[in-house]
């Protein structure tokens, strides 16, 4: 299992773990299960690329996202 705290390049969101007000906020950002996205930076923060935006996440919140290698990058 990788965490989005450890991941490199492109990814796929697997799950978000979390209560459902934590999950809310982090797909109203964009990351939420399916979603592809670009870890630019491990920091901390961690900086992630989804669609056309950079959003900085801290460690504790990239530890929540569990995600997979995406083969088609």
């Amino acid at each position: 299992m990788i965490t989005l705290d450890s991941a490199k390049g492109r990814v796929r969101i697997l799950e978000i773990t979390g209560g459902k007000g934590f999950v809310r906020r982090l797909s109203d950002l964009g990351l939420f299960p399916g979603q592809v996205v670009e870890v630019v930076s491990r920091g901390p923060p961690v900086v992630v690329r989804v669609n056309d935006s950079e959003i900085a996440i801290g460690r504790g919140v990239a530890r929540k996202i569990v995600v997979e290698e995406e083969l088609n990058a």
